[in-house]
């Protein structure tokens, strides 16, 4: 969407402010021996409370409320009773949510406790790749130029892109034009962002993998050569300048 006018980018900031405070207390609530059930189901009693609804539940009937992925799970995986958190796991969490109209969306990659399988490099090297895309996308700014910029600051960490997965578009509905805003430089892309306009900016970085394919159960994505991933996502307002970042107090950068 573009904001257009004062209440709606107050209603942008209104779910945004859900989604991200959500996000928040899901990292600080989750602990080793919790199921990722139990997980989501703390985080759509936050939503609930905001009056926000889930937006993958709204748009895809998604089994779940949040989209809970842990170890080798890239995105979007189902909360279960049977999946027991670990120390040392790498979980992302993405929670997307409805509230009076509008849409919001982020998420973040962490590790669990104690770092005993040396996830945070891989944690760290996505949360600082979002910051730098974010910090030079504004109106004008051609779209493949921080495709670019993200996938070259991955390989200078030594890692990959996803390049099937990318942020997108997000106001008035969950996903919408600009979509396929990717994590590499997409010849042939002449688009720009545009001055107003709202965008979910995520990162989908790999150590293994350059894309990520379905599960059987219909929703999981792994990568095609394994490995890890970590992805860090804000929902943002594109200005002449720094962008509003609207998910800011998820606090995924500390």
């Amino acid at each position: 969407m573009s904001i257009t006018k004062e209440d709606e980018l107050i209603g942008m900031q209104q779910a945004s402010q859900a989604v991200a405070l959500t996000l928040r207390q899901m990292i600080n609530f989750a602990q080793p021996g919790m199921t990722t059930k139990t997980l989501d189901e703390y985080g759509a009693s936050i939503l609930a409370d905001f009056g926000a609804k889930s937006a993958p539940f709204l748009t895809y009937g998604f089994p779940g409320w949040t989209c809970i992925s842990v170890g080798n799970e890239f995105c979007h995986g189902i909360p279960s009773h049977k999946r027991l958190l670990k120390e040392g796991d790498l979980v992302n969490i993405d929670v997307s949510a409805e509230l009076n109209g509008f849409w919001a969306d982020n998420g973040a990659s962490f590790v669990l406790g104690e770092d005993i399988h040396q996830h945070q490099k891989l944690v760290d090297a996505s949360k600082e790749i979002l910051r730098k895309a974010i910090n030079h996308i504004k109106g004008g700014v051609k779209i493949s130029a921080i495709g670019h910029l993200i996938e070259t600051e991955a390989k200078k960490s030594g890692y990959k892109v996803i390049k099937n997965l990318g942020g997108h578009g997000i106001g008035r509905s969950l996903h919408e034009q600009p979509e396929e805003l990717l994590n590499y430089k997409s010849k042939g892309d002449q688009r720009r962002f545009k001055k107003h306009s709202v965008v979910a900016i995520e990162t989908f970085i790999a150590t293994d993998s350059s894309f990520a394919t379905e599960l059987n159960d219909g929703w999981t994505m792994v990568g095609n050569r394994g490995g890890y991933m970590a992805q860090h996502e804000h929902t943002i307002v594109v200005t002449d300048g720094m962008p509003i970042i609207l998910t800011a107090m998820n606090e995924i950068w500390g």
